[in-house]
């Protein structure tokens, strides 16, 4: 028997407005997301990835979120402490990123259609474990139901302390960035990957705690295998 977000939703004892069958999410090939904590290293990996997919000559876009769009500025100022906003209000404003970044011109709908390989840091998982820790499940599950599934997540794991320890080198922080946040971040990632275990969409986690060159081997490993690219091929200039 499949199992759908409302199903999940009043087991927590949360109203959800309208069943969605997790099951039936439409997935998006060649559409590739990493996700993780803040000081996991996917600013990093995404920089490695976008060197690989150029050197092996593989149209490709990496992207992020929130994005550099109006909306994403406008988020990148609360989430600096510049500007302040409820948290359902952020939640909303994400998911109008997310729809913008999918659909608007130049876009990842637009992109995939062209057959670019699109990856994004960042995407509904990450509004799930975020907002969801701020606000509720409820409202972000709400707002991102209807957004198509990347066809593969590299989740990057990492114990908050550790994550904590690389992100007290930042010159600026944001709001999200203390531990106690963090560590209920990384349990609400855990139980939105319970929940999309159903779907089509492939969920692997990669080891952040190892050394940089071995994360990125581990990262590289999982795109060839997953877009049926020659083995080693992404992986040839990895230092």
């Amino acid at each position: 028997m499949s199992i759908g977000v409302r199903d999940l939703a009043l087991h927590r004892g949360l109203r959800y407005p309208r069943a969605m069958n997790i099951a039936e999410s439409r997935v998006l090939p060649r559409f590739i997301v990493l996700e993780g904590t803040d000081g996991t290293g996917t600013t990093t990996q995404l920089k490695t990835i976008h060197e690989a997919l150029a050197g092996a000559g593989i149209p490709h876009w990496t992207t992020c979120e929130p994005t550099d769009g109006p909306i994403g500025r406008l988020i990148r100022r609360v989430l600096g402490g510049e500007l302040s906003a409820a948290p359902g209000t952020v939640a909303h404003l994400f998911a109008a990123d997310r729809h913008e970044h999918l659909y608007g011109p130049d876009g990842i709908a637009e992109r995939l259609g062209r057959g670019e390989v699109v990856v994004c840091d960042r995407y509904i998982l990450s509004s799930l474990a975020y907002q969801g820790s701020s606000c509720g499940l409820e409202l972000p599950l709400s707002l991102n139901s209807a957004f198509p599934l990347p066809e593969l997540v590299l989740f990057f794991d990492l114990d908050p302390r550790l994550s904590m320890s690389r992100i007290e080198g930042r010159d600026r922080r944001d709001i999200y960035e203390t531990f106690k946040f963090q560590e209920q971040v990384r349990s609400t990632y855990e139980e939105a990957i319970r929940l999309y275990a159903p779907s089509d969409m492939e969920i692997r986690r990669i080891d952040a705690s190892r050394a940089r060159e071995e994360v990125s081997g581990a990262v590289l490993e999982a795109l060839e295998r997953r877009l049926g690219i020659e083995p080693g091929k992404l992986r040839r200039d990895i230092s």
